[in-house]
């Protein structure tokens, strides 16, 4: 078997959101960099909204301000290790990102000063702080009358539900459905988008759907305006139906996440930095307390990645970058690194009710300040590998992989001295 040493400044571990920023914001400032991820990451599978803060426990308006509170509160948390103010200068730097990426004219909006209410796909209002334009009119504030969109092609979106929870939000909404005479008579988002992307096809949906609109509707639809150029297809559906358009985030595929995806890539492979998908790591050599390197096994092939430095976003539970095995032991299976938060022998991992915390909810990789893993000094932890956050709960996910990836990538920019890429 074959096996050949490749060398970096860096390696990232995982293709998530804090991957991909970690890898880019490194690639910018000059460092030559590989991200390997045994496939995309959680990108696909989210709704693709920046969501700070949405809850503490109550429902956040201010998520600037609540996430100073929680820094204070909270010393253990991933924004306090991060620093609010980090946290606006990533938000600051992908929205300048966005616009410069692959899909034309396609921004993001919002600020921490302010949340914006979103629905969700069955009509629960949902907290983000930065949305993307094609979701941007579902803001609660700006809503009076919907008409929540869905066609029995796409099986996982119930918009009679939607509309029926909007109504016990006060917005008076009311559901219809499209027939949209495609060959196949089920079909995901991602389908959809495809067939969206295509004006002929279009100017069909917006001639029928019209036959269905009442005055002043706006329209919410399943998120599926596009692939290739969402904001082109936005504007065109709404000149044709003559009202505003929102999307409305559905069950995975998110194609929302695959054009987030897509503008991380691109914007990784436009400062030099490369991805090797498919390359799960399999094994690390350390000398002592640093990771020397990782290697890789696909199609028969070994190979070794050498780097003074690696991130780890590999991800937690979810992932199974962390486990609990059969023997209720808790590990991180990636680098063999230490873990916080892991209830001690006796105690219970799990309590009976559903929705209350449990014991193992923020367990992550032990770090330092700087995001540094204990008993790894060249390695700094991003994302949903780091301790002391419930994301789903406190509806901060995505702004956790954001800011760590961006603080890893000072972290490590502060030491590291570009060098060439060598095979």
């Amino acid at each position: 078997m074959r096996r050949s040493e490749l060398h970096f400044d860096a390696v990232v571990i995982g293709a998530g959101t804090a991957g991909l920023v970690a890898a880019t914001r490194l690639a910018q400032d000059g460092a030559r960099v590989c991200v390997l991820a045994k496939g995309v990451g959680s990108t696909h599978l989210a709704p693709a909204t920046i969501d700070v803060l949405g809850y503490a426990p109550e429902r956040v308006d201010a998520p600037g301000a609540a996430l100073e509170e929680l820094v204070a509160a909270r010393p253990d948390h991933p924004y306090a290790l991060i620093g609010a103010g980090i946290v606006s200068d990533a938000l600051s730097w992908f929205a300048q990102i966005v616009p410069a990426g692959p899909l034309p004219g396609y921004v993001y909006g919002g600020s921490l000063e302010h949340n914006q209410l979103l629905p969700t796909a069955v009509g629960v209002l949902r907290p983000s702080a930065l949305v993307p334009e094609t979701m941007a009119n579902g803001e609660v504030s700006g809503l009076k009358r919907v008409c929540v969109v869905g066609t029995r092609s796409l099986r996982d979106f119930h918009p009679s539900l939607c509309a029926g929870n909007l109504e016990l939000a006060g917005i008076e909404a009311r559901a219809v459905s499209v027939d949209l005479k495609l060959e196949r008579a089920d079909m995901n988002a991602l389908g959809l988008a495809r067939h969206f992307d295509d004006e002929k096809w279009r100017r069909q949906f917006c001639a029928e759907l019209s036959l269905a609109l009442r005055a002043e509707e706006h329209v919410g639809l399943p998120a599926m305006l596009g692939l290739r150029d969402p904001h082109e297809v936005l504007a065109d559906v709404e000149h044709r139906l003559g009202r505003r358009v929102f999307e409305i985030p559905t069950v995975p595929p998110s194609v929302p996440g695959m054009r987030l995806y897509e503008i991380l890539r691109a914007a990784l492979r436009g400062a030099g930095g490369r991805l090797v998908l498919g390359g799960e790591v399999v094994s690390s050599e350390r000398d002592g307390d640093r990771i020397v390197s990782v290697s890789t096994n696909a199609a028969g092939r070994d190979l070794t990645y050498v780097a003074p430095w690696f991130v780890l976003a590999s991800g937690g539970f979810a992932s199974g970058a962390i486990e609990l095995d059969s023997r209720w032991v808790t590990r991180e299976r990636v680098l063999g690194l230490p873990l916080r938060g892991v209830p001690a022998e006796g105690e219970p991992r799990f309590v009976a009710t559903y929705l209350d915390e449990q014991p193992l909810a923020r367990v992550g990789v032990a770090v330092d300040g700087d995001l540094r893993a204990e008993g790894a000094d060249n390695v700094v932890v991003a994302g949903a590998s780091l301790p002391g956050a419930i994301p789903w709960r406190e509806g901060s996910g995505e702004g956790i992989a954001l800011a760590s990836g961006y603080r890893a990538a000072q972290v490590i920019g502060a030491q590291v001295k570009p060098t060439a890429a060598t095979v």
